[in-house]
């Protein structure tokens, strides 16, 4: 292995990788890890309007990266969304097999929502506490009838 002289610059090959998509980020990997370099997360939630209480559907979606990844392999998720409450799911697959072992490509799961307001869905891939990829989704939910709203005194 050659060593870099210092001030010189550091190759591609080895730097870094931060590509930010309009609905996923991937967060992690060097060059070196192709197979999760060009993947990205994208989220769709249903409804994306709603009035409180409300229950929403949100469905993310694996794309690119190849179908035996071992780093897409498998993951961890973390859902956080966006009331202050966060869950993860840890699912008990096989070890990785190359070329037998597929991605999964699809994740939902649901939330309900007490209350009105804007709220930021996003969904990491984990592997540890490593951040693999990452993707977001907005929702607006309005008052109900059991939701008073921001304007409400109480008698």
């Amino acid at each position: 292995m050659r060593r870099r002289a210092p001030g010189s610059p550091i190759s591609p090959v080895f730097a870094l990788t931060l590509a930010v998509c309009a609905s996923g980020t991937l967060l992690a990997g060097q060059d070196e890890r192709k197979d999760v370099k060009k993947a990205s997360l994208s989220l769709k939630a249903s409804p994306t309007i709603v009035f409180s209480p409300a229950r929403v559907v949100v469905t993310a979606e694996l794309k690119g990266g190849a179908d035996d990844s071992e780093e897409l392999y498998c993951p961890s998720l973390e859902w956080d969304w966006g009331d202050g409450t966060r869950s993860e799911s840890n699912v008990d697959c096989e070890p990785f097999d190359a070329g037998k072992s597929t991605v999964q490509r699809r994740f939902t799961t649901s939330h309900t929502y007490e209350m009105s307001g804007s709220y930021r869905v996003q969904l990491r891939l984990k592997r540890g506490s490593k951040t693999l990829l990452g993707g977001h989704v907005s929702l607006q939910v309005k008052p109900g009838l059991r939701d008073p709203g921001e304007n409400y005194v109480p008698q």
